[in-house]
């Protein structure tokens, strides 16, 4: 089983220790999971222009190889502007669609406002439900207040909240593969 954990941004740095943190559990809690993680700060991607998926070269066939290749994902954006990063849905037009099918996700999002934990049930959730992809029930949200100077995630509720989802995508997806 191998579990893929996206940084959906190629700015700041909290979105990547939230999902950094989920994986982390999750290895730890699961050594028997292969996990990597996946911040697409570390690779050139190129826009999505509608072409077949397979015909991209470099960078960007590397990460659409990545998703694809994964068994299940956490995947994390912060949002701007009261939406994902456009980082994070180029990836999503770049991947094929059956890539995701019958394939867990759980979400993770920072950001400014208490206000845009919203962004995860308004458009993460469909878009994973286009993908027909399970949605895993609970996700974590991190406001810039629930970090440290040092941007260590710190407060309590989203710490367990962090283990929660940890917990929650590797149960649904074993059931998954147990059912399959």
């Amino acid at each position: 089983m191998k579990l893929l954990g996206i940084s959906g941004t190629i700015t700041g740095s909290k979105t990547r220790v939230v999902v950094q943190k989920i994986v982390d559990e999750i290895r730890q809690a699961n050594p028997e999971i292969e996990v990597e993680l996946l911040d697409m700060k570390e690779y050139d991607v190129q826009f999505c222009d509608g072409r077949d998926p397979s015909t991209y070269t470099g960078d960007t066939k590397t990460v659409i190889d990545k998703v694809a290749a994964a068994d299940f994902y956490v995947i994390g954006t912060p949002i701007f502007q009261g939406s994902i990063t456009g980082v994070l849905k180029n990836l999503f037009d770049l991947v094929p669609p059956q890539a995701f099918r019958n394939k867990v996700m759980g979400f993770a999002a920072t950001g400014g406002t208490y206000q845009h934990y919203l962004v995860i049930e308004n458009q993460l959730k469909p878009i994973a439900g286009y993908f027909r992809a399970f949605v895993a029930p609970g996700y974590v949200y991190a406001h810039n207040d629930h970090f440290d100077k040092q941007n260590q995630l710190t407060d309590p509720e989203v710490l367990e909240r962090v283990s929660a989802l940890a917990k929650e995508v590797v149960f649904m997806q074993k059931a998954l593969s147990i059912r399959a």
